[in-house]
């Protein structure tokens, strides 16, 4: 035997020793299918069915498992504990999910999901005295188990005997008829029909049995395979066990025709074991016992029955339809049903909470209730009034769109079976501006920005309605370029910026007059260009640009600048005529260290020198630049700085 034990370690040792948290159930069964005349033996079919939890996840347990497994090992001992053969590798033929849900009209929705695999495969066996036994043993349980202890750790053993020549060789085992996830609450009775077949017509008789341990060494938590007999039982909680798996008032039991009743009176997991032995029929004598583990879940199913409704419910629909869209808020069981009455002589029963749509004859005031299961003993029931004056249409219009100018804005609200007796405006501006009973008004904003508006209503019925709108701002910013200086004769291309459209006036000199760029031609005398810009919602800004002339091409350097800050004559710069292109303007001292650099005309310098006042003296400067004949142009010269 204990040679057969070290066997079994060492075999075993070619799996993972990860934990399979998630088996929760399962049952070994067989079918004999005959001899086989080449070998004398008998072909059996064995299928071992496994049930995990469906929901749980290792997250980031190590060693942890919460699929199943594929393949698995089988085992098959002699009756006198030697091994026969194994680890026979089986591979999952059938998996699908078991998924129960509590239905009942006072009790709230419970949902338990499991799934279910079949591992099958065909051995043959010879027929010796004792007969032999198959097993699948694994570490571990479920978790959090009720009745047994520790349950992440205790391991589990699905084995079936199959007859040795003293009895029934050829046997085929009991099978269990049900396949499903069995889901209950504490408090109330259990009735379940959990019975087996037997196709050799054997007599069948049931008991609650002790769940079997395997799979795992306790002291080491090493995966392990033990031999027969398998004594070896889970360590149930007390006052658990396996003849009273769960407790219950009156205790959980199973007749010997596999009914199981009870109540149930705590909520929690729990791993029941049927075990259903097959008796000969002819001579009376025990051939084979066959055991289940299954999960029995029990919720705390307590639901106060609420029921729920509007206890004022305003139709203010914009539509003059008398279709009254009602809300339940109900608190209810699985399958409650809803019985309305209104006051206008009608009643309608539903079984859902959806939105219930009701017709009233006329507008007025009604009165209606609902009654929750009605006639059970789980039954509430509340009421409320309808005030049903439909036809409120909330409503404005809005023109305008640029910055700077008004927005208008109308109200064109109306209500059919009412009178409006206010409208409250509410804008988004800085700070917000709030109108009170104003049919119309306007507004000027000052950014382009997008704004929101919204108008509130309330009528003589009570009724509140509000409707809101957003909308855009533009601002046109027009730019007709920067004033400029050109030698009589030189033409230019304008470049206005802003807007979608362009006007430009006068028209005298311009190749056209309704682009952004025209071209202006040859004009020897001083002009100012005005642009209007306006962009696609009718926006619209000004601008000028002056144009002045010189001979040239040339560059105007003045003689003397006083950078008093007077505003007159601060900046010392040059003035290009006909300058298309800059090399350099630098500025020198008497001792000809440069004090100023740059190549825009447009800038300048201030009298400064690192940011500090530069003396009153006399400065030399040179300029470079290229004019619009290509030509080079070089000039040189000194400035006096007057303060």
């Amino acid at each position: 035997m204990i040679k057969c034990f070290i066997l079994i370690i060492g075999c075993c040792c070619i799996f993972s020793i990860a934990s399979a948290y998630h088996i929760i159930g399962g049952e070994i069964y067989y079918r004999a299918l005959g001899i086989n005349p080449a070998t004398n033996k008998i072909k059996y079919v064995i299928t071992l069915k496994l049930y995990r939890d469906g929901d749980f996840v290792c997250g980031t347990r190590q060693g942890c498992l919460d699929i199943f497994e594929d393949p698995i090992p089988i085992y098959i001992f002699r009756s006198n504990g030697s091994l026969q053969e194994g680890p026979l590798l089986f591979n999952i033929k059938e998996r699908y999910p078991l998924r129960d849900t509590l239905k009942n009209p006072c009790l709230a929705a419970q949902t338990i999901y499991l799934e279910v695999a079949y591992y099958r495969d065909t051995v043959e066996l010879a027929a010796i005295p004792g007969g032999y036994y198959i097993t699948y043993q694994r570490c571990c349980r479920g978790e959090n188990i009720v009745n047994i202890m520790n349950s992440a750790f205790e391991g589990s053993n699905f084995h079936a005997f199959i007859p040795g020549t003293e009895s029934r060789p050829g046997n085929s085992s009991a099978v269990f008829v049900k396949d499903e996830a069995l889901v209950i609450c504490s408090g109330m009775p259990l009735k379940y029909t959990y019975t087996a077949t037997d196709i050799d017509g054997d007599s069948l008789v049931y008991n609650l049995c002790d769940a079997k341990s395997g799979g795992t060494d306790r002291v080491s938590e090493a995966q392990t395979v033990y031999p027969p007999p398998f004594s070896e039982t889970v360590r149930y909680v007390s006052p658990y066990s396996g003849e009273n798996p769960m407790g219950g008032d009156p205790q959980i039991t199973i007749s010997t025709e596999g009914i199981i009743t009870g109540t149930p009176t705590r909520s929690g997991r729990y791993v029941v074991s049927v075990c259903v032995s097959e008796y000969d029929r002819a001579t009376k004598k025990l051939i084979a016992t066959h055991a289940k583990d299954i999960l029995i879940t029990v919720f705390n199913c307590a639901t106060e029955i609420k029921a729920g409704i509007n206890d004022v419910l305003q139709n203010c629909l914009d539509t003059t339809s008398m279709v009254i869209p009602i809300a339940n808020y109900s608190n209810a069981g699985y399958t409650s049903t809803y019985h309305w009455t209104f006051s206008d002589g009608t009643d309608t029963i539903t079984n859902n909470k959806n939105v219930f749509f009701h017709t009233l004859p006329d507008t007025g005031r009604y009165t209606y209730s609902l009654v929750v299961n009605r006639g059970l003993p789980c039954t509430d029931s509340t009421s409320g009034v309808i005030y049903n004056y439909p036809g409120l249409r909330a409503g404005f219009t809005l023109s305008g769109a640029c910055a700077g100018k008004p927005v208008y804005f109308v109200d064109t609200s109306s209500y059919k079976y009412g009178i409006i007796t206010s409208n409250t405006w509410n804008l988004d501006t800085d700070p917000p501006t709030v109108f009170t009973d104003s049919k119309n008004f306007s507004i000027i904003y000052p950014d382009q920005n997008t704004y929101t508006v919204s108008l509130t209503l309330e009528t003589n019925n009570g009724c509140t309605e509000m409707v809101s709108q957003s909308f855009d701002i533009f601002k046109v910013e027009a730019f007709a370029g920067n004033d400029t200086i050109l030698s009589f004769g030189q033409s230019m291309q304008l470049n206005g910026t802003g807007g979608d459209f362009y006007s430009w006036y006068p028209s005298s000199g311009l190749s056209q007059t309704n682009i952004a760029n025209p071209t202006q031609f040859n004009n020897n005398q001083d002009i100012t260009y005005e642009l209007l810009v306006q962009n696609k919602a009718g926006c619209e800004d000004r601008d000028t640009i002056n144009i002045k002339y010189y001979a040239g091409p040339e560059i105007y350097v003045p003689t003397a600048f006083t950078p008093n800050g007077d505003g007159q004559n601060d900046i010392f710069r040059f003035i290009p005529v006909g300058i298309v292109e800059y090399k350099f303007f630098r500025i020198f001292n008497r001792w000809g260290q440069e004090v100023y650099s740059s190549v825009d005309f447009r800038k300048g310098w201030d009298g400064r020198i690192n940011g500090n006042l530069a003396n009153s003296d006399t400065y030399v400067w040179v300029v470079e630049g290229k004019d619009l004949n290509g030509n080079s142009v070089l000039r040189k010269g000194t400035v006096t700085l007057l303060r």
